[in-house]
């Protein structure tokens, strides 16, 4: 019942190549076009819904990657990676020939629709074609993927804007979107998922949780700047949010298909890893979220100049992502990588927040690599924690889980900052401005549009208060980020380090079961249950199997 899969397989590293590239599509554009916003608002008369146009895209991608591992699971990983590929396309196309702003807020959902589930599926597949023992290196390529992207994707939107123009940031997507069909189309071969009837999908668990999902980025885009944190409108979303999320965990509990089944909580290192990409998620996302525009603000330069300082961060991470996941392939040792990438992070964000207007370039430069560092060390191996507990048939589910909170956290670490932030700034602009340090008339227009731009084109006695307001209203900020890579780094302390699983396997891992014994998947309304039996291939008296918890 196990496949051995040599990772050295050419067919393999075509397939990752393949998936490499879907991946490089989907986190790409979570960026691409945040140096293009001021053009293409401007162009499509849209300033007041701006912000859309990012947050379309990560708001439908968080909301579908639960969805798509467990449909994944049901149906087969290939059929769903295919549509995945397809909508991103669809979405693509549509963005490139979007006529106004509301057309290309609909193009940015239908990307999100399918980039989610090109970021959850590539590494699903890799799952299911690599055991995990040999996965780390995969792990750590899929980890500089996110790294390059994080920077690359707001150089390419600025020079596609200067050059050829902001609309081939989607027409660039579709040869790739091809490429990756194919690749799929003709390397991925994986057995049939064997189904004698149609599958019961769980539709009002994904209905609840695109809902609660939705309300919660809500509150979170919405509190502090459109609305109080205390208005009614931020109140209510409050309570209709967690009115949903209780929903949705008794919906679970009934389901015969859960999206997310709850009785992946009762495996222990599945609960802390999630626990630990949580906060990491908040953590980062929340400082590195507004380091592109601080540099910016600090250093005097353009947004292409930026997006380069920011480099040390993406090295410190691909060398971390990379080596960790080689180590860990050679030594099936992986449970000290994320506790030390955890500390680093710590420091990282507690260097950040030392950093002052005068500091030179070369140091800000080398505490973006030490955080860089940390997050490539812990990110990607937590999800092949996660992969490793679980058998093949789930797997999908669980490594889309964990994801899905992770990216709530990311959601929720950049709104958070984001507000926080923002209020900050203000009292601080119109403190300087009460005290007489910045005169009126450069504070009243930098409050109504903050831009680098702004801010650069100001004389120097008003661009140095406002600048100085600026890192005091942030940098601090990120030592408030530290206990929570305390709390991920004691979650993590109590990870089992289960040995990595040396074969592919559609059973429970080898030390879920008593030797000689295979598993039986049965996912009912309580959840997950899993029966031993033997080995041997005879029939076994179903009522002296044995439960094992999955």
């Amino acid at each position: 019942m196990t496949q051995p899969v040599s990772g050295k397989n050419r067919n393999i590293l075509f397939l990752f190549i393949g998936l490499m590239i879907t991946m490089l599509m989907a986190s790409l554009n979570q960026t691409v076009l945040s140096t293009a916003l001021p053009t293409i608002v401007g162009q499509l008369n849209g300033v007041e819904q701006m912000t859309w146009v990012i947050t379309a895209y990560i708001l439908a991608s968080t909301i579908v990657m639960p969805v798509y591992g467990r449909i994944s699971d049901l149906l087969g990983r290939k059929p769903v990676i295919l549509a995945a590929i397809g909508i991103f396309i669809v979405g693509s196309i549509v963005g490139g020939l979007a006529p106004n702003i509301d057309v290309l807020i609909a193009a940015r959902v239908l990307q999100g629709l399918g980039g989610g589930g090109l970021m959850i599926l590539s590494q699903a597949a890799i799952a299911d074609v690599v055991p995990a023992r040999d996965r780390g290196r995969y792990m750590g390529a899929i980890g500089a993927v996110f790294a390059v992207s994080s920077v690359a994707g707001p150089l390419l939107g600025g020079w596609l804007t200067d050059g050829p123009g902001w609309r081939w940031a989607f027409w660039v997507n579709i040869p790739l979107g091809v490429l990756a069909l194919a690749a799929c189309l003709v390397f991925l071969k994986l057995p049939a998922v064997e189904r004698t009837e149609r599958p019961k999908l769980d539709y009002l668990g994904m209905s609840l949780i695109a809902a609660a999902t939705t309300m919660l980025v809500l509150v979170c885009t919405w509190g502090g700047g459109q609305y109080a944190w205390g208005s009614p409108q931020i109140i209510g979303l409050i309570v209709a949010t967690v009115a949903a999320a209780a929903a949705f965990c008794w919906a679970e509990t009934r389901a015969e298909n859960p999206v997310i089944p709850l009785a992946l909580f009762t495996d222990r290192n599945f609960t802390l890893s999630t626990i630990a990409a949580l906060m990491i998620g908040v953590a980062m996302f929340g400082a590195l979220g507004y380091m592109p525009t601080y540099i910016q603000m600090v250093t005097h330069v353009t947004a292409t100049h930026a997006g380069l300082l920011m480099i040390p961060m993406m090295g410190g991470l691909l060398v971390a992502s990379i080596g960790s996941g080689r180590v860990v392939s050679a030594t099936g040792k992986y449970k000290a990588f994320p506790i030390v990438g955890s500390v680093i992070i710590a420091v990282g964000l507690g260097l950040l927040s030392t950093l002052r207007v005068e500091s030179p370039t070369w140091l800000m430069c080398t505490y973006l690599a030490v955080l860089g560092v940390g997050i490539g060390l812990a990110l990607q191996i937590l999800t092949l924690i996660v992969q490793n507990s679980f058998p093949l048939r789930i797997v999908g589910t669980a490594t889309a889980s964990m994801n899905y909170f992770r990216q709530v956290g990311a959601t929720l670490g950049s709104a958070i900052v984001g507000s926080i932030f923002t209020s900050r700034l203000v009292d601080a602009i119109m403190g300087r401005m009460a005290s007489g340090e910045l005169p009126a008339e450069g504070g009243e227009s930098t409050l109504k549009q903050l831009t680098p731009s702004v801010v650069n084109g100001l004389p120097e006695a008003v661009r140095q208060p406002i600048i100085h307001a600026y890192n005091g209203a942030l940098l601090p900020i990120f030592l408030c980020l530290v206990p929570l890579a305390v709390i991920a780094l004691i979650a993590l302390l109590f990870i089992e380090p289960k040995p990595l699983a040396t074969s592919v396997q559609k059973e429970a891992p080898a030390e879920s079961l008593a030797e000689g014994q295979l598993l039986e998947m049965v996912d009912d309304g309580d959840g997950i249950t899993a029966f031993g039996g033997p080995a041997t291939g005879e029939s076994a008296d179903d009522g002296a199997r044995e439960p094992v918890r999955v």
